[in-house]
């Protein structure tokens, strides 16, 4: 992998958003925004069932992705 500061910098900024956890649950990113919103916002819904499950998965997949960067920045 060629060092190059832009690109590894775009890299280290990839991050997981409401996009993916809708994914991941099989829900729509509208659903997910709902069960975020505040707890006295009149739309707000309750975390989709599973939630923990998927967030644990997409923080393992960062985790590994973040891992491999690491690993190719060392050779």
């Amino acid at each position: 992998m060629a060092k190059d500061f832009r690109g590894v910098m775009d890299e280290l900024t990839a991050k997981i958003g409401a996009e993916d956890m809708a994914a991941e649950l099989g829900v729509s990113l509208q659903r997910v925004k709902q069960a975020r919103l505040g707890e006295d916002s009149a739309g707000r819904r309750p975390p989709p069932d599973g939630w923990e499950r998927a967030a644990r998965k997409l923080a393992q997949r960062q985790a590994a992705y973040f891992q491999r960067l690491a690993d190719r920045l060392s050779a």
